[in-house]
């Protein structure tokens, strides 16, 4: 593993960008206020493994691809952004229904599957793994530079889960608030129906 003259700026860096906010905090709080607490801790964590992809991706020089082949780039944003309007959709067109009650294991599980295709189709954290992991190893110690980027990918996506997390709770509070009137439920899936499609956008328009 890098020393501690590389692994301390290096923990240093991913928790400035943990606490940043950015498009991952608000596609969590999206969801959270759409579908609810449970809904949002599946989100989390289907963020948390999709992000894998993209870390073992990096440690295996897969991404390379993504920096090499502006056409595969292209195609990852796409279907990335597409899957954003259309979990957008479902929150605007009422096929996605904030009720009195926490959501149940199907909206959970479906959450969980949202979040991680939602990340691990997300171009822009493929090519953020590619530049940053590799600046914080040493190919002069004894474990290989893939292990290196793998185990450094695993310490900022805790960083980057648990500030996930803090938002998630944040936003289960903006939740149970609004499910107390339908006329607040009914607002609230538009609102995160808004901010998908939002995401979407953002991510189409985005350049690398």
């Amino acid at each position: 593993m890098p020393g501690l003259d590389l692994l301390l700026p290096f923990l240093l860096t991913a928790l400035l960008l943990a606490i940043t906010p950015g498009p991952g905090l608000v596609y969590i709080a999206a969801q959270t206020v759409g579908r609810g607490r449970e809904a949002g801790w599946h989100s989390v964590m289907g963020t948390h493994l999709g992000s894998y992809v993209h870390i073992f991706a990096a440690a295996f020089g897969l991404s390379l691809v993504l920096q090499a082949v502006p056409a595969a780039y292209l195609a990852l944003k796409i279907i990335g952004a597409g899957y954003l309007f259309w979990l957008g959709l479902t929150f605007l067109l009422g096929r996605e229904k904030v009720t009195e009650a926490p959501q149940g294991h199907v909206s959970a599980r479906r959450a969980l599957k949202d979040g991680f295709i939602v990340e691990a189709t997300n171009p822009k954290s493929a090519l953020f793994f590619l530049a940053i992991l590799p600046q914080f190893t040493d190919p002069a110690t004894a474990w290989p530079v893939w292990f290196q980027i793998a185990a450094l990918g695993f310490l900022a996506n805790l960083l980057f889960t648990l500030a996930d997390m803090t938002c998630m709770l944040f936003a289960s509070r903006i939740s149970l608030f609004l499910r107390r009137s339908r006329a607040a439920r009914d607002w609230s899936g538009r609102m995160a129906g808004a901010l998908l499609i939002g995401l979407g956008g953002h991510l189409l328009a985005s350049e690398r």
